[in-house]
């Protein structure tokens, strides 16, 4: 599977869990927050994610508004 080298990787704190596995994250530094989906190895193993979780988000550089949650720390 290709990766792509632009992606942005950062950790943050799940702040709130949303509806259809969708997360509001708040990246370290607290400034910036997030809107993430869980990625597909999470979803595959059912591994659950709660507010006050540690994550690993993904981010394009051209949207630094959404991400995918590829992680729990």
């Amino acid at each position: 599977m290709a990766q792509d080298k632009n992606l942005i990787k950062r950790e943050g704190v799940v702040h709130e869990a949303l509806p259809s596995l969708l997360f509001r994250v708040t990246l370290d530094g607290g400034t910036q927050e997030v809107l993430a989906r869980l990625g597909g190895k999470l979803k595959l193993h059912r591994i659950r994610v709660i507010p006050g979780d540690r994550v690993v988000v993904e981010m394009t550089p051209y949207d630094d508004r959404r991400g995918r949650i590829v992680r729990r720390l």
